[in-house]
């Protein structure tokens, strides 16, 4: 049986949702605490009733944990019927298979250097890495311990929402149950 919600809450999850409908990037629960002012747990109950609402079948958006916090985003059902209206002229073109490729070797074996995704893919990957930093889906997280310290390659938060991962040990786990 659902309790009931009190005014505070309804307050608290109302202006939640004003909040992150506004935002252009996550929130965290200590932006919210701020912006709400209120305690953390009815920041966390609100975002709990957020969810469940947007959960709703008849609901087009959804309610996303990324690292940086929370925000919302469209169902992915619904794309199919809105990427026609959405065909921005400054649009990025789609990810190539090449990128692609490249991302999911990143994201199994991260932190990879370049040159352990060119004996992966058997190609140069120097372009695509290029291309795959411009767009902030890979980061250089740092220098392998070997000969020429090579540069460590690692998915970025950017890649995290894009692909509605809340956090690196979640794409573990989906990776996981893809590939046991």
């Amino acid at each position: 049986m659902p309790s009931l919600k009190t005014e505070q809450q309804l307050t608290t999850t109302a202006l939640i949702e004003a909040a992150l409908f506004l935002s252009r990037e996550a929130l965290s629960l200590k932006k919210l605490t701020e912006i709400c002012a209120v305690n953390l747990k009815e920041i966390k109950n609100s975002l709990k009733i957020i969810k469940t609402e947007l959960e709703k079948n008849e609901r087009g958006l959804v309610l996303l944990e990324t690292p940086a916090g929370y925000r919302l985003g469209t169902k992915p059902e619904t794309a199919t019927y809105l990427e026609k209206f959405w065909e921005e002229e400054n649009a990025e073109p789609p990810l190539s298979e090449a990128a692609l490729e490249t991302l999911a070797i990143v994201a199994l074996k991260q932190p990879v250097t370049r040159m352990e995704i060119e004996k992966i893919r058997g190609v140069g990957a120097g372009g695509v890495l290029e291309n795959l930093l411009k767009r902030d889906l890979v980061n250089i997280i740092g220098r392998k311990e070997s000969l020429g310290r090579p540069l460590l390659y690692g998915v970025t938060e950017t890649f995290m929402q894009h692909f509605g991962f809340k956090d690196l040990k979640e794409l573990q786990e989906k990776l996981e149950n893809i590939n046991p």
